[in-house]
């Protein structure tokens, strides 16, 4: 194990390393000038002097060849500085510790409405017994992660904020400012949830454990709950790293459609105005939390299916006794 989690963390530097050098690449490639958009921060276009723009190329080492500007922004990242925003000059550090918490609210919120009700439809959809109903279950996922995210969003603005009047519009606070937002995030997130674990359900029912759990009188509830849920919940499982993908990603449009600060909103700002150093502070953080999630996935999968972990223990807990399944069913 101690082998299994250091090769999985050199893994993950490997994945930062990579994440920060193509971000630095692709940023260093684009054909406008940071420092030139950072001046006229008015958007006016109005001519900058050259030589204020030669001080603040020099001042944020743009003057240096590109592979001494790579090594000085990877040593400095190594250590914790991830340099200065090019358009205020604040301190990347800075400006991430302001935005996390209210995107650290919103996408903890959004995961618990996305899991619950991602949950409850995958169970539902796998313990009804009528054909239709479980297909019309089945089919309301794909509808929630066909719908765009901004469209979900203006459409819970218009029934609960501007009809109804339930919530703020825009950028509320507490737990009524950040409903609307987190179920927009919730979404899509927690249909493919529902997808997987659906999916995952029904292919474990067609296990032989569960007729020889049926079969000594366990019923259908439990049987789904004690013995099936585990191994059905892998693959959702797998996916974890795809939905923190997707959260931080739509945090970027719930954000601005809700008018909320975040990192969503920081993100969309620093891009358009091409700050560097604040691009590559989010991609980062982004890939720490990506790699962060991966390894505990990695490390949670032998206890939700002991095959993975090859300890030879049973892959399900069949009732002993018929009376055992009888008092649980």
């Amino acid at each position: 194990m101690a082998r299994y989690v250091l090769l999985r963390v050199l893994q993950a530097i490997s994945v930062l390393w990579a994440a920060f050098t193509i971000s630095f690449v692709v940023l260093y490639l684009l054909p406008a000038d940071p420092v030139s958009i950072a001046a006229d921060g008015g958007g006016a276009g109005t001519p900058v002097d050259k030589a204020a723009i030669a001080e603040l190329q020099a001042r944020y080492g743009l003057d240096r060849p590109l592979w001494d500007q790579y090594w000085t922004a990877l040593t400095h990242a190594v250590g914790g500085d991830l340099g200065r925003s090019i358009t205020t000059g604040q301190p990347v550090t800075d400006a991430l510790g302001d935005a996390l918490p209210g995107t650290l609210g919103l996408a903890s919120l959004a995961l618990l409405f996305a899991v619950l009700g991602g949950v409850s439809l995958a169970f539902a959809a796998s313990h009804t017994r009528r054909p239709w109903l479980r297909n019309a279950l089945a089919g309301l996922p794909s509808v929630g992660v066909a719908v765009p995210t901004f469209w979900t969003g203006l459409l819970l603005l218009q029934v609960f904020s501007f009809r109804w009047r339930l919530a703020p519009a825009f950028g509320g606070h507490g737990f009524a400012g950040t409903v609307l937002p987190a179920l927009t995030l919730a979404v899509p997130i927690g249909a493919v949830i529902a997808q997987v674990l659906t999916a995952g359900l029904e292919s474990t029912w067609r296990q032989p454990f569960t007729d020889v759990a049926l079969a000594k009188g366990g019923s259908r509830w439990w049987v789904q709950r004690r013995h099936v849920l585990r191994p059905a919940s892998v693959p959702a499982f797998t996916i974890a790293g795809v939905l923190v993908g997707n959260m931080l990603a739509g945090s970027v449009v719930v954000e601005t459609v809700f008018a909320r600060q975040g990192v969503g909103r920081l993100t969309q700002t620093a891009v358009l105005a091409q700050d560097i150093p604040v691009v590559q502070g989010i991609v980062l953080l982004t890939s720490a939390v990506f790699v962060t999630v991966n390894l505990a996935v990695d490390l949670l999968y032998p206890l939700l299916d002991p095959r993975i972990g090859g300890r030879g223990r049973r892959t399900f807990e069949a009732p002993d006794t018929t009376e055992e399944a009888i008092a649980h069913g």
